[in-house]
């Protein structure tokens, strides 16, 4: 079997013996706590951390039966959108070797697009689950904010994430999705919405009727093959009894820059723990300054130093009400643009990836192009809303991505729309 480096350590934890997920195997993002298997985020802060209890959606997939084949490589704390700054290595995208995965889940989509894991779990902040579904050619679900406890998710910035599944049809991805969903009582942001949910039983191609509405500002921005690809799959659900009407999402155009600002602000505060007393590598002996400087010195990689820095910068007295503030502004415009255009629609869709997956080091010496390109994917996060990313066909052998955006818990809508592009 090709080695695509998708694990970071691989395992088998046995679930129950009947459930839901008896006889499926999954892998698991290395940022969700395992008991008894390390949970490194793809950092060498962590290369040794052991957690002593399992994150919600672990117990929950045991208790269904699942088999843990593996914790995921990703981009170090979710800090990248190839998963080239895991502290464990590059994963090579299993559609074309050369090229990237996508990220921070790419372990997570490489496993299941390779074989090597039936569905998997992955963590979405700007588009950490679409991204790397899209670009490896599988389907990835990111959930509404609320919808998935994320207790024993290793934070990076907690107002935005969400842990969606990956698997290779829509219907396995909402199989997935219906048993991690629900209330948690360990995770006071989950709420009561999806407690008895059958997202798999949605996944039935009937779009009858269904009005998908496209956003212009997102879907005039991708390449042309994509573009192309995107338009063919648009012109198939209308065929199918779709009805397709333009909307418009003005405020996306400040969208990257006000997520960035609220993402960096919020790792730069979660991020504090990592200091080598209460986790992370040893900073040694000496004053706690200098043991702290160099216990993170040594234990992150230069995408967590960016970020964080930048993110200190942006909560800095002086500067709080400059950027931090008007970052939350901006992303309360996307907010309302968002349920505007939902008045309009069922479903929003666009380009999951403006992109086709680049080739490994393109885009990691220019970071603005990288943050660039999850431009379709962040405002959705912005907005806490559910989103799904479906295989829409190929351009020059490289796979594409149709994302769906529905309304708040609106899961049901967007796996009624994948499941008929995949059909």
């Amino acid at each position: 079997m090709a080695d695509y480096n998708a694990f970071v350590t691989k395992t088998t934890v046995e679930g129950a013996d009947e459930g839901p997920l008896a006889g499926t195997t999954v892998a698991v993002k290395d940022n969700i706590s395992t008991e008894g298997v390390r949970t490194t985020c793809g950092s060498a802060m962590l290369t040794e951390y052991v957690p002593p209890y399992d994150a919600t959606v672990v117990e929950r997939l045991k208790d269904a039966g699942a088999t843990v084949v593996g914790k995921a490589n990703m981009d170090e704390f979710g800090m990248g959108g190839t998963t080239e700054t895991s502290a464990f290595g590059p994963v090579k995208n299993p559609a074309d070797p050369e090229r990237v995965p996508g990220g921070s889940s790419g372990g997570s989509a490489a496993a299941v697009a390779a074989g090597q894991a039936d569905v998997a779990l992955g963590s979405d902040t700007g588009g950490s689950v679409r991204n790397p579904a899209a670009f490896c050619g599988v389907v990835g679900i990111k959930p509404t904010y609320g919808l998935v406890s994320r207790y024993g998710l290793v934070a990076y910035a907690n107002s935005l994430e969400q842990i969606g599944p990956l698997a290779p049809t829509v219907e396995e991805a909402a199989a997935l999705l219906d048993v991690v969903a629900g209330p948690d009582g360990n995770d006071s942001t989950t709420r009561e919405e999806g407690a008895d949910s059958n997202y798999a039983a949605a996944a039935d191609g009937d779009v009858e009727s269904l009005t998908v509405g496209v956003p212009a500002e997102l879907a005039e921005g991708a390449d042309e093959a994509v573009a192309s690809t995107f338009e063919d799959a648009l012109a198939d659900l209308e065929s199918r009894g779709a009805e397709t009407v333009e909307v418009s999402l003005p405020s996306v155009e400040h969208a990257v820059q006000a997520y960035y600002v609220i993402a960096m602000s919020e790792a730069s505060s979660n991020l504090a723990r990592f200091d080598g007393v209460r986790y992370g590598v040893s900073g040694g002996e000496g004053n706690w300054n200098e043991s702290f400087a160099r216990a993170r010195e040594e234990g992150f990689g230069p995408e967590v130093k960016r970020r964080v820095l930048l993110g200190t910068y942006a909560l800095s007295a002086g500067y709080h009400d400059k950027y931090y503030k008007k970052a939350q502004d901006a992303r309360a415009w996307v907010k309302r643009d968002f349920d505007e255009a939902l008045a309009e629609a069922d479903v929003l869709a666009t380009p999951t990836m403006p992109v086709l997956p680049p080739k490994r080091g393109e885009s990691l010496d220019d970071p603005l192009s990288l943050y660039l390109m999850d431009a379709n994917t962040v405002p959705v996060n912005l907005a806490n809303l559910p989103a799904v990313s479906v295989p829409a066909g190929e351009a020059d052998g490289l796979p594409v991505g149709m994302q769906f955006v529905g309304p708040k818990f609106g899961e049901e809508t967007i796996v009624r729309a994948a499941s008929a592009v995949e059909s």
